[in-house]
């Protein structure tokens, strides 16, 4: 199955290429290609293109948030959308933390199921791997939406959940690589950090490695397995074997997720490398420790944020819309790449991603509050 899934969002990465690239093939990636695409992800204040219309607020509803790992602060920045957005509707959010262990998401998830919730929000847990437990939630009738649930937008086939909050990651790995490529003059030198624990992981990983590779006189260095989880335990070492290995041809370290990197700068401020020694871009999710980076221009020079809070916000009023018995909206937000020079735009000044399209307005005009 997970080996069919991969497959897939491989076969994606290469079909839907013309959505970055236009006319462009993934058989070569030129600098100019590059820098065309990281100039249209850097662009600021767009307008909001998801829904305009849907049902009303229900009342009084309590919704359990679980959470794979409140550790990672795209976890934690969506959770935090959903309870502002949860304000608006009169609604109760519950916070269930799984800890990112196998045992901490079945605890959790039997936890979920305990409350009798009115609906459940999967923040990061993979649904394809937990889908027995889902499914028992489903047949108590329990609307589910996810974020970060599977590798894709939309509905997860498999599982009873409707909707998968996310940007496209393909395009979010993408985007990451060819700011690699463009930074280097098309020369990068790239270790590429996943997690093989999830669907998502593997599929950004696999689209970065893909741009990479299509770049003539640029290198995939390694693909190296680092669990979130234990980011803290195994970057350091890690960090010091991949420079004591690669030298100067590691010129571009990109991750699936920020949060790799806040165990890696310590070891290489250590190792002596000053701060431009060696670029860090991050496919997810905009960090508050990953904006400081790029605005110190310490390591760190770019991050593919999600919009966090307005995704909260969105897996709310996916919720209300099943409530209704309406389909879900099925939007996915435009990615967009943060870097030193946009970073004062959409929120940057609180350190988050939140775009300036009226998107509080907008739901609050849907749910008529």
């Amino acid at each position: 199955m997970l080996a069919r899934q991969l497959a897939a969002a491989v076969f994606l990465s290469a079909c839907c290429w013309s959505s970055l690239a236009s006319a462009d093939t993934v058989d070569q990636v030129s600098v100019t290609q590059a820098l065309r695409v990281v100039s249209e992800a850097a662009k600021h204040g767009a307008s909001w293109t998801g829904p305009q219309s849907g049902p009303a607020a229900a009342t009084g509803k309590t919704i359990v948030f679980v959470a794979e790992d409140l550790r990672n602060g795209g976890i934690v920045g969506v959770a935090q959308g959903a309870r502002e957005a949860a304000r608006i509707l009169g609604w109760t959010v519950k916070i269930v933390d799984a800890g990112g262990t196998a045992a901490g998401r079945s605890k959790a998830l039997a936890a979920a199921l305990a409350a009798s919730p009115d609906g459940v929000v999967l923040g990061g847990l993979d649904a394809v791997e937990n889908s027995a437990a889902l499914a028992r939630l489903s047949r108590s009738g329990v609307p589910i939406v996810g974020w970060h649930a599977g590798p894709l937008p939309g509905p997860i086939g498999g599982t009873p959940v409707a909707m998968n909050v996310t940007t496209d990651p393909l395009e979010v790995a993408r985007v990451t690589a060819m700011a690699a490529v463009a930074q280097s003059g098309g020369r990068a030198g790239v270790v590429i950090f996943t997690d093989s624990r999830y669907r998502i992981a593997m599929a950004k990983a696999d689209a970065m490695a893909a741009v990479v590779r299509a770049c003539k006189d640029c290198a995939v260095l390694e693909v190296r397995d680092v669990p979130l989880s234990e980011s803290d335990a195994r970057m350091p070492a890690i960090t010091l074997e991949l420079l004591q290995r690669y030298g100067k041809r590691w010129t571009h370290a990109l991750a699936i997720n920020d949060i790799v990197f806040d165990y890696a700068i310590p070891a290489l401020t250590k190792a002596g490398l000053p701060s431009d020694g060696l670029s860090l871009l991050s496919a997810g999710d905009g960090s508050a420790p990953a904006f400081l980076r790029i605005q110190a221009k310490t390591f760190q020079t770019g991050t593919v944020a999600e919009p966090l809070n307005q995704q909260g916000w969105q897996a709310l009023d996916e919720l209300n819309r099943l409530m209704a018995r309406e389909p879900v909206s099925g939007f996915a937000a435009p990615v967009h790449l943060v870097t030193a020079e946009n970073i004062a735009f959409d929120g940057g000044q609180t350190l988050r991603y939140d775009p300036d399209n009226g998107y509080r307005t907008i739901y609050k005009r849907i749910w008529r509050r």
